[in-house]
């Protein structure tokens, strides 16, 4: 039998896994072991809710929240702020505990700061779009000063051991990117590429949490070399657009959609979608990861469908495939 492993190796790179690759509650199981990066031992916050970047949150919900004050709102702060340490040996220490007791899981390591999250964390999200188009240079040196640091990390992560690395960046809303496809070709596609390509020349894949609409870049974020998607969502793109542009291309590593099918569909409809998740974007020998939403309070999802979901994705992700309304 194959290790967890080799099965989510094989899924990404198309390469015959022996079923799909599943990320699972239990009793269901995971084929990962995770490991994250720890805050600096130093670091005591000088008021509630600030973070080690100097961003003060407020909680949203169980699972949320948003930045309500920026460090970085007036740029001339920009040329005298100090970025949090985040390759200080210690912050590491727990993940290389983790990967050193591994036993044959697939490591996925969570890099310490998303990418243009972190930016407008720091600077404001209204702020940082007008900026993309009225000052373009103080956002070149805030995202390439970052994206230094960031390829540091994925340094560190295989120095240590990890087989793949993982952010958050979301990208778009319901119906559209947060800009528009051409600026973000001109922008961050190329620091995109750069990232990227860091991971792939030490030997680990990139996988990229992106919520909302965001097929208009996926075939861009695929010529950047990104090995392996995380989309909670399929409805709002199609599930079969999905699979006929970049089936085959890319890893999708989903739940079933969990804004629509998983709180508004019957337990049998969601065990039906996981199914057609399965024979449609992991159909190519590999190139589907199954997930589950780790929030479900927040988001309305019952143990029912839970079940129902983890049930599909197990008993009918084997293996050769069978078309999902076979008999």
């Amino acid at each position: 039998m194959m290790t967890s492993y080799e099965i989510v190796r094989r899924a990404i790179e198309f390469d015959g896994p022996e079923r799909i690759a599943r990320s699972l509650p239990e009793p269901w199981g995971s084929d990962f072991l995770g490991a994250g990066v720890g805050r600096s031992a130093d670091f005591e916050p000088p008021q509630p809710g600030q973070d080690e970047w100097g961003s003060v949150w407020e909680t949203v919900d169980a699972s949320m929240g948003q930045v309500k004050s920026h460090p970085l709102a007036d740029w001339a702060a920009l040329d005298d702020y100090q970025f949090p340490d985040l390759l200080n040996d210690r912050r590491w220490d727990d993940a290389r505990a983790k990967i050193a007791a591994n036993d044959g899981k697939y490591v996925l390591g969570s890099q310490p700061s998303p990418f243009f999250e972190r930016m407008h964390h720091l600077r404001g999200l209204e702020r940082l779009l007008g900026d993309l188009h009225l000052e373009r240079e103080r956002c070149e040196q805030l995202a390439d000063r970052l994206l230094d640091v960031l390829i540091g990390c994925v340094h560190k992560w295989a120095d240590i051991g990890a087989h793949g690395i993982i952010t958050t960046d979301d990208w778009g809303v319901q119906d559209r990117l947060l800009i528009s496809p051409a600026l973000w070709r001109e922008f961050f596609k190329p620091r995109y590429a750069r990232y990227f390509a860091a991971a792939r020349e030490r030997g680990l894949h990139f996988f990229l949490h992106s919520c909302g609409y965001i097929v208009d870049i996926l075939g861009d974020l695929i010529e950047c070399g990104l090995s392996v998607v995380h989309m909670d969502q399929q409805e709002n793109m199609g599930m079969e657009r999905l699979g006929r542009e970049f089936g085959g291309r890319l890893c999708f590593w989903c739940p079933v959609d969990i804004q629509q099918t998983m709180i508004h569909g019957s337990a049998d409809d969601v065990a039906r979608y996981a199914k057609r998740l399965v024979w449609t974007l992991g159909n190519f020998n590999g190139g589907f990861i199954a997930s589950w939403y780790g929030s479900p309070a927040a988001v309305a999802h019952t143990p029912e469908k839970i079940e129902a979901m983890s049930r599909a994705f197990v008993e009918y992700g084997v293996y050769p495939l069978a078309p999902p309304d076979a008999p």
